[in-house]
Order: structure tokens, then C-alpha cells, then sequence
């Protein structure tokens, strides 16, 4: 028994949309109650539970008669818009049988990242959970554009289960867990814990799922496994079919053993989750300084600049073989930078004004990305 999964007292569950619809794109009704049985069993132990649910585009693509998933952003917002009622009417119905009440929230990235939404997004949270109310969360499929989105619902769980402190995390999908090899072969068998990242550069793990419908393989559920357990947070990957058991801590899935104390959901976003909007090329000084002593970036440590970006942008740190070593939040837009590079912030505020005695990339707004 797993017994620290059992005993969560607050647990944030996952579920992608090939787990809740049928073929043909629309809801399955009988799997999205057996689900929600398996939470509300959860909820009468006296455990809380947020639900992270994806299935709004999927659900929209029979009432609009789209065959299949649309590529274009357009089509997927407007099956996002039709769907997304008519998944949370399936489960204030469902969860209404059990006596528990729910509450929609849907999240773009700014909200779990940028302070002031992020305030508001923990507030929000925290309250519906004294209110005995079961969060359902999505991300804002009919807001969001390409620039601004998760990417998918696994990596969403994992920074709403940081959010919300939570003890652990069950990403529930059409696979049993993680494998060391493709599941479909015979020989390969299930991984049934993992202690340490490092263990996953054994096997060959895919980028795809089995299903259309969903954005997410395998490959982004280990990315959200390595989110969460970096933050302090239990992980199992397994099936939606064996929710239940996940939950009361049987042997299934995959297990990930967390390794970190709790870190800041801005950091976890910038490591995991963000885009670049632009490079910094350092010199072996500068990357000494960020990589091994944990300093912030200065103007001197900078030997040239790429891309398009503004301050507060994400930005890449490169070493001289172009090896991306960290990334952080830029303090200058793209402009500004070339005429400081190599310069000191002293000879800089002394010719230019106080505002340019600053950092490039301070050390609190950086990751360092050792896997890189």
C-alpha cells in the first residue's frame, strides 16, 4: 500500500479527455460517473479534491459536427465554448448525486504565474474547498492563443496542485502507468515506482498518446510527474479505470516519489512550461556565475542577444556552445540591451542613470536547467 497516497489530505486528480469521451467525440457518460464515484468516495473520507478536467473541446465536436479535433486555434475555441457547459452540466449532475456541489474555474497561464492573477486564482481555490465545493478546473481553451496556453491539461494539474498545496497528484489517462518500453509489446512490463528523474533514461518514452482527442503523451505526463515532485507533491500515473484504486493507494500506475521541498510556481513555470521569447549568449564568467553560484545575470557576462522580447519576457541563457543553461525573466526589452552588453552596472549607471544599476536577469527570477 501506498500509504502516503492514501492519506492525502488534499489531492488534485487529472483526467484527459480520451478517458471521458467516446470515438466519436462526444461525452461518455457512463465513465465520467464512474469517475466521479470514485472522488466523491474521496470526499466522504473526509479528503479534499480539486479536479483538473480536460474534455471542453472534445465534448464540443458532436454538436458542432466536426469528425475530429480542428488544428486551427479558431475551431478549437468555439468547440471549446460549446463543450465546456455541457461538461460541467455532466458533472454538477453527476456529483449532485453523491450530495456535493461543484465550481467551474478555468485558468490561463498568467493566472498561476503572474502575481496578482495568481493571488486571485489561490483565493479562489482555497475558498470553494472551505465551501465544501469540488473545483473543477480547465484551462481557458476559448481566451487562450498559442502564445499564452499550457499546452495541455497534465502540466495545468501539476502547477494547480502546487497552487493549491496540494499532497498529491493522480493524472488519470487511457494508459496504466508508465512502461519501460512501447506498452503494446508484450515484453515490456509497468515501472511501478521512480524515485529519481534520472531513472527515466532507461526507457524510451513516447511523445504521443493512444487517442486523438487529447493534446498530452506520455511524454508531457512525465514532464508534469517532474513538476509536481519537485515541488513537494506525491505522483501516481495510471487509468482513469483505476481511479479508485490509485486513490485508496493500491498498486497501480506508476508511483513518482516527490523529491523537493515546495518551490515557487513562477520557477516550476519558467523550467517547465515557458516559451522563450528571446536568447542571451554568456561568456564562461557569466555562466559560472548563474550556473554554479547562483548569481544574477549582468550586463558584462553578455556577449550578444537574440530574438524579439520586452521586459518581463521569458528568456533563454546560452553557453558558448549553445547549450541552453538557464532561464529566466529579461529586465530590458530586446532594444535596450545591445548597448550594455560587457559593460559593468556601475560604469552603466554612473553614464546612463541609476534605473541601469540593475540586473539583466536577477537570481530570484531564474531557473538553472541542468537536464538541458
Amino acid at each position: 500500500m501506498r500509504e502516503v497516497i492514501a492519506k492525502a489530505g488534499r489531492v488534485v486528480v487529472k483526467v484527459g479527455s480520451s478517458s471521458l469521451t467516446t470515438p466519436s467525440g462526444g461525452l461518455d457518460g457512463s465513465r465520467l460517473v464512474a469517475l466521479v464515484d470514485a472522488l466523491a468516495r474521496v470526499r466522504a473520507a473526509g479528503r479534499e479534491v480539486v479536479l483538473v478536467s480536460s474534455g471542453a473541446i472534445a465534448a464540443g465536436l458532436a454538436p458542432l459536427n466536426m469528425p475530429t479535433r480542428p488544428r486551427d486555434l479558431a475551431r478549437q475555441q468555439a468547440a471549446a465554448s460549446v463543450g465546456q457547459g455541457l461538461l460541467v452540466a455532466h458533472y454538477s449532475t453527476a456529483f449532485a448525486s453523491h450530495g456535493l456541489k461543484v465550481g467551474q474555474v478555468l485558468l490561463t497561464v498568467d493566472d498561476v504565474t503572474r502575481r496578482s492573477h495568481y493571488r486571485n486564482a489561490y483565493r479562489t481555490l482555497h475558498k470553494l474547498l472551505s465551501l465544501d465545493v469540488v473545483p473543477v478546473v480547465n484551462e481557458n481553451d476559448t481566451v487562450a492563443t498559442q502564445e499564452i496556453r499550457f499546452g495541455d491539461n497534465d502540466r495545468l494539474a501539476a502547477l494547480v496542485a502546487q497552487l493549491v498545496h496540494a499532497d498529491a497528484l493522480v493524472l488519470l489517462s487511457d494508459v496504466d502507468g508508465l512502461y519501460d518500453g512501447d506498452p503494446r509489446r508484450p515484453e515490456t512490463t509497468r515501472v511501478p515506482e521512480v524515485n529519481d528523474p534520472a531513472e527515466l533514461d532507461a526507457f524510451k518514452i513516447g511523445g504521443t498518446g493512444r487517442s486523438g482527442l487529447g493534446s498530452g503523451g506520455m511524454q508531457t505526463k512525465v514532464e508534469a510527474a517532474a513538476i509536481a515532485t519537485g515541488s513537494g507533491i506525491e505522483v501516481v500515473l495510471t487509468s482513469a479505470g483505476e481511479a479508485a484504486e490509485a486513490l485508496r493507494g493500491e498498486d497501480v500506475g506508476t508511483w513518482f516519489h516527490s523529491r523537493a521541498r515546495r518551490r515557487s510556481t513562477r520557477l516550476l513555470w519558467l523550467e517547465h512550461v515557458a516559451d522563450a521569447a528571446g536568447r542571451l549568449h554568456l561568456d564562461p564568467g557569466a555562466v559560472r556565475a548563474v550556473v554554479e553560484r547562483r548569481k544574477s545575470l549582468l550586463p558584462a557576462g553578455i556577449i550578444s542577444v537574440d530574438g524579439t522580447f520586452t521586459a518581463g519576457d521569458p528568456v533563454d541563457m546560452v553557453d558558448e556552445g549553445e547549450r541552453v543553461v538557464a532561464r529566466g525573466l529579461v529586465n530590458y526589452d530586446a532594444a535596450e540591451l545591445p548597448a550594455l552588453l560587457g559593460r559593468s552596472t556601475r560604469e552603466l549607471a554612473r553614464e546612463l542613470g541609476a534605473e541601469y544599476e540593475r540586473e539583466v536577469v536577477h537570481r530570484d527570477d531564474l531557473v538553472v536547467l541542468h537536464h538541458r
